[in-house]
């Protein structure tokens, strides 16, 4: 992360985590890195599925509390979930979120890196399909 700290930038990992789920952080507070970050801290220590299905209920009530609810993605929640698994199985030196998207800014590159190696980032954000269901990836 460069320039000044905004957001949920200071926040550890716990304190992301208990914030999001009180609903206690604004729509504008919660960027990419952010759902990046939820889904580390999310994951860390629990099981890929319980972890999966407490992110995706988290995210759905978040965006119904803004009052967006078709904002949700659920191809993009799986994938981003299953993407920071691996890389912080790969990776144990991560030990936070911080240092895991510090180490793996591709996580960030929403468009150009990591999960552009599995979709068509524009066609899949675009899919009523895939906001709908998880749609496995072509590439």
């Amino acid at each position: 992360m460069t320039g000044p700290a905004r957001g949920c930038d200071l926040l550890d990992d716990a304190e992301l985590v208990a914030r999001f789920e009180a609903l206690a952080i604004t729509p504008a507070e919660f960027r990419h890195v952010e759902h990046v970050r939820l889904a580390y801290a999310m994951l860390r220590g629990a099981d890929f599925g319980d972890a999966a299905v407490r992110m995706r209920r988290g995210l759905r009530r978040f965006a119904d509390a803004a009052g967006a609810p078709a904002r949700y993605h659920e191809t993009l929640t799986w994938a981003y979930l299953a993407l920071v698994a691996r890389r912080a199985a790969e990776d144990p030196a991560a030990s936070s979120s911080h240092a895991l998207v510090a180490r793996h800014p591709d996580l960030l590159d929403h468009l150009g890196g990591a999960l552009a190696r599995c979709y068509d980032v524009a066609a899949i954000t675009a899919s009523p399909l895939a906001r709908a269901v998880f749609v496995l990836p072509e590439r």
